[in-house]
């Protein structure tokens, strides 16, 4: 049998709903054409409609695309004929490149000899028709009939790839093209409501699970804020109430829960600046606390830890008020630690920053009483070491300031009697500035004003644990001083008085340290 004969045999069926004949410079417009054609569905609403073209399928498939079908063991020509004898429609894509294929123009030809009665659709992809349509497209057939051809523009400022589109599925179904864009384009409306509609809903629901997640936020921050003021307030309120009647050993069980606390947020990038402020306050509180118990180990590590905090925070806002207060909290601890330990050489450097901070927060606010306090703290930091170490004359004289800028503090708050064990306190560091430099008689004056105040602070309060430390210690100095006088059954009298002082104190808290240490100083002979 003939190739000629075979397709003869097979003119009757239809397979393909169209065959696309295309030049191969033209294969990737082609690749993307077929894509849309094959998944492009019919309008429901006219699908089942009868046309010209028959009864109006789903789908405009399948469509023959020419070399790409094709058996690699099959006759490339034969394959041709054979498809373009099964379709119902030839699509053909015009171009310069279309037009100078021998292989376009003899597809043409044969679908034509084979099916005169058929449609030939040309969609013009570039160039005008004259030089783009394939001559056996436009010229007659074997009758001398000129076939005009459906055409589809694809170019840009024609039709444009959506309509051309639409006017290639008109022509393969024989629908109207007027029916098509109508349907097509209230389907597209339906569908952009459709994903308006779901983008609304998901929208909507963003934004629920973003409020639910902003309320989830908000209470785990209120929590925060509430453990954490807890916190502080256990370890600044009730500590100071604790230590007013000695119960250092309960202070002790509050610092090892706050521990705990911040054991389970060890990223402190992901804390706020107000948290990091507290957890420096209370980094300062428990490493006083293992101080007074005598762990120098621990408090130094709780202080070196809230330097560090209270340094960053400071580096991020260097003219903060309140940073700068806690980071000079930070030097004040440190320097303690080594002036505890006789590390003068180190602690006087971290005195000497603690002032310099105080003296820049009483220049940025000047009415605040309680950095005029600080400074006045700083000062008398500076002048213990001048006075452990009997010198040098500018640095006792830091001794005078810290009391004379403690009462200007008192002046701004005549109200607040806190000031007056603070007061007390200048006296006596000012009596042993005067020893320092061999004024004794002087001394035994400001070590007067000093017991004048505490005793009075004692009768007030009989159970605060710090007037009674206060007291023991001015009883204690004054009876060395009035011993290096000459008075020295005076001075032992006050001497065996404090020393009955502190055994009370440990009495009330056996754990701590410091007053141990003084009931040791104590045991000892007064010397001259």
């Amino acid at each position: 049998m003939t190739a000629e004969q075979d397709i003869a045999g097979n003119e009757g069926t239809r397979r393909y709903r169209a065959f696309l004949s295309y030049s191969h410079a033209d294969e990737r417009f082609a690749g993307q054409l077929h894509r849309w054609l094959e998944s492009y569905r019919i309008p429901a609403r006219l699908v089942g409609t009868v046309t010209r073209a028959g009864e109006v399928p789903r789908r405009v498939t399948p469509i023959f695309r020419d070399r790409a079908e094709l058996p690699a063991a099959s006759s490339l020509d034969q394959e041709v004929r054979q498809a373009l004898s099964q379709s119902d429609v030839l699509l053909v894509l015009c171009s310069p490149a279309a037009r100078n294929s021998r292989w376009v123009d003899a597809e043409i030809e044969l679908f034509r000899s084979l099916h005169p009665e058929r449609p030939v659709i040309a969609a013009l992809l570039e160039g005008e028709p004259e030089d783009s349509f394939p001559v056996s497209l436009v010229g007659p057939d074997a009758n001398g009939v000129v076939h005009e051809p459906i055409a589809a523009d694809f170019r840009a400022e024609h039709d444009g790839r959506k309509l051309a589109r639409l006017k290639i599925v008109a022509g393969l179904t024989g629908i109207a093209l007027d029916q098509i864009i109508q349907r097509d384009a209230q389907r597209q409306l339906r569908r952009v409501i459709a994903i308006t509609l779901l983008t609304v809903l998901l929208t909507l629901s963003m934004a629920l699970m973003l409020i639910f997640a902003l309320r989830a936020q908000m209470e785990a921050e209120h929590q925060r804020q509430q453990a954490e003021g807890l916190i502080e307030f256990m370890l600044t309120d009730l500590r100071q109430r604790l230590e007013g009647v000695g119960r250092l050993d309960v202070l002790q069980s509050v610092n090892e829960r706050a521990l705990d606390f911040y054991a389970d947020q060890s990223d402190l990038k992901a804390l706020p600046a107000d948290s990091l402020e507290r957890r420096a306050r209370i980094l300062h509180a428990m490493g006083e606390d293992d101080h007074k118990r005598g762990d120098h180990a621990g408090a130094l590590a709780k202080f070196s830890e809230a330097h560090r905090v209270t340094g960053t925070l400071l580096a991020a806002d260097p003219r903060d008020p309140s940073r700068i207060f806690a980071h000079a909290q930070s030097e004040f601890w440190l320097g303690y630690v080594d002036f505890i330990a006789k590390r003068y050489d180190k602690a006087l450097p971290r005195f000497l920053a603690y002032r310099a901070l105080a003296e820049h927060l009483v220049r940025l606010v000047p009415g605040n009483q309680a950095y005029w306090r600080e400074l006045a703290y700083a000062e008398g930091n500076i002048c213990t070491i001048a006075v452990t170490r009997k010198g040098p004359e500018e640095q006792l004289a830091e001794c005078g300031n810290a009391l004379r800028t403690m009462e200007r503090v008192a002046r701004m708050e005549p109200q607040d009697r806190s000031l007056d064990a603070d007061i007390a306190n200048r006296h006596a560091w000012m009596a042993d500035a005067l020893r320092a430099q061999g004024r004794d008689v002087e001394a035994l004056g400001e070590r007067a004003k000093q017991a004048a105040i505490v005793q009075r602070l004692v009768r007030e309060d009989p159970k605060n644990a710090t007037y009674q430390q206060d007291w023991m210690l001015a009883r204690y100095s004054n009876a060395q001083l009035l011993y290096s006088l000459g008075e020295k059954g005076r001075g032992e009298q006050l001497r065996d008085e404090a020393r009955d002082d502190v055994a009370r104190l440990i009495a009330s808290d056996p754990e701590n340290n410091d007053w141990r240490l003084w009931q040791m100083k104590l045991a000892r002979p007064l010397e001259d």
